[in-house]
């Protein structure tokens, strides 16, 4: 069972935390946005950087989080130079190079993907998603 504490998880527990959200798991785990948001810092913690991709609804939705999520991790991010594109997008985001852009998404899936890079083999190489869009927002 995983800690209600977020301040204690292990990076074991924070791993199981985020595969919760996993698009094909059905066994989800009971968890508040605050905890959520714990484990993924443990788990950025343990990793070299992360690459964040934003599947949302509309620009604006993914801009919103985009800032969020890169601010969280701490990264800066200059979202004002992505292509504008009418309905669904999905936002790809890599710190480590500076790559941003913005394209059309014809998926059902919403949410942030966080791919953990760590430069070697036995590090934490992971992704994790579809996270909430919303979880680093104020009313999260």
């Amino acid at each position: 069972m995983i800690q209600t504490n977020s301040e204690n998880l292990s990076l074991e527990q924070a791993q199981a935390m985020l595969q919760q959200f996993d698009y094909d798991r059905s066994d989800p785990v009971a968890s508040t946005p605050q905890q959520v948001q714990a484990a993924l810092k443990q788990v950025a913690q343990h990793s070299d950087y992360q690459i964040l991709g934003i599947c949302a609804d509309h620009l604006d939705q993914g801009r919103t989080a985009l800032v969020a999520y890169a601010t969280a991790l701490g990264y800066p991010v200059q979202p004002d130079g992505l292509t504008a594109i009418d309905g669904p997008v999905y936002i790809k985001f890599n710190p480590k190079t500076g790559l941003l852009y913005s394209d059309r998404y014809v998926g059902d899936h919403r949410g942030v993907l966080v791919s953990c890079q760590s430069a070697y083999a036995e590090g934490l190489n992971e992704m994790y998603g579809h996270l909430p869009l919303d979880l680093f927002s104020a009313t999260a």
